[in-house]
């Protein structure tokens, strides 16, 4: 089968195909024939040599195909469509994935917006509900609102909950989207200061839940924008992994829960857990249309290179997708 590996450490010139023999199963495990896979931030860091956690040599965590081969202790028959995460290994033509992680692809998707569901609404749940534990009186502030996780996030929380959504953008284009699937304000971060804006749409309370992509950055905004025992959870450093100076008094002062979290090196238990409770309760609002797999793009396999300098152009609004068969 014809897979995607880095090279060495670098940019996306250094992503090459090369062949493998089919992987083996073991039990309690699919083969899935891949159709589709998606670009993560997670693939971008592994493939500069900063993430240090995956095994695989064949990149990509998320896939959506067909079921070809299913080992003992499987009941998901073959010839079943599923999506879902994967240990490494979805950037090629068959991957394994645990069967406890497979779900089963609504009628109504595709393949290429099956693919680009699991990880980033995955994680938009894990940090509203598990880590942020938002609840229907909160207001939410979603950094990155156009990107794969924010665009999950506003669907989530509008459709889960009756919190009150702000998000921040870098263009009224990713802002208008933003509203459209049901953010209540958007903030421009390169033309206004977030942090004014948030305590002027919540009478100087701030935000219960922040989701914060970038880090060092946005920190002394953040802390101005959190609300008295807000749940601030940290899901990326894209502007940066060091803030110089921490005023620790300013976090008790607020009592902030301050938590970070990577989906992808969690256990494979956790996995599953947060996989079964996604499906019961997201799952059949995407079958009836309330949910909506945001794809920006879809790009052919060969052309994996330009998929992940799409990426770091930071042009897209939702997912980048990979049509692998």
């Amino acid at each position: 089968m014809k897979a995607v590996v880095v090279n060495q450490p670098g940019g996306a010139e250094q992503l090459q195909f090369q062949e493998f023999p089919k992987p083996a199963l073991e039990s309690g495990e699919l083969l899935i024939k891949v159709k589709a896979s998606a670009i993560n931030r997670t693939d971008i860091m592994t493939r500069e040599g900063k993430s240090g956690y995956m095994n695989n040599p064949i990149l990509g965590i998320e896939v959506a195909g067909e079921v070809e081969k299913a080992a003992e202790g499987t009941d998901i028959e073959v010839g079943t469509r599923v999506m879902g995460l994967v240990n490494g290994g979805g950037y090629a033509e068959y991957a394994v994935m645990p069967a406890d992680r497979a779900i089963k692809i609504p009628e109504n998707l595709s393949y290429a917006e099956a693919a680009a569901i699991p990880e980033v609404f995955l994680t938009a749940y894990q940090t509203l509900f598990w880590l942020g534990n938002i609840t229907n009186q909160d207001t939410v502030l979603i950094h990155a609102g156009g990107s794969g996780v924010g665009t999950a996030a506003i669907q989530l929380t509008k459709q889960l909950t009756n919190a009150k959504i702000i998000t921040t953008a870098g263009s009224q284009e990713k802002l208008d989207f933003c509203r459209s699937l049901g953010a209540d304000i958007g903030i421009n971060y390169k033309e206004q200061r977030f942090a004014e804006e948030v305590l002027k749409a919540t009478n100087n309370h701030g935000a219960h839940v922040i989701l914060d992509f970038v880090g060092a950055s946005y920190w002394e905004q953040n802390l101005k924008s959190i609300a008295i025992d807000g749940r601030w959870v940290l899901i990326g450093v894209l502007g940066g992994s060091e803030v110089e100076k921490v005023d620790l008094m300013s976090l008790l002062a607020k009592r902030i829960h301050l938590k970070g979290t990577l989906l992808t090196p969690r256990s494979d238990s956790y996995k599953k857990a947060l996989t079964e409770e996604f499906s019961r309760k997201a799952i059949p609002l995407f079958k009836q249309n309330k949910l909506k797999a945001i794809v920006d793009h879809t790009f052919p396999f060969e052309d994996i290179q330009k998929a992940h300098r799409h990426m770091e152009e930071n042009k897209n609004i939702g997912k980048i997708v990979l049509k692998v068969d």
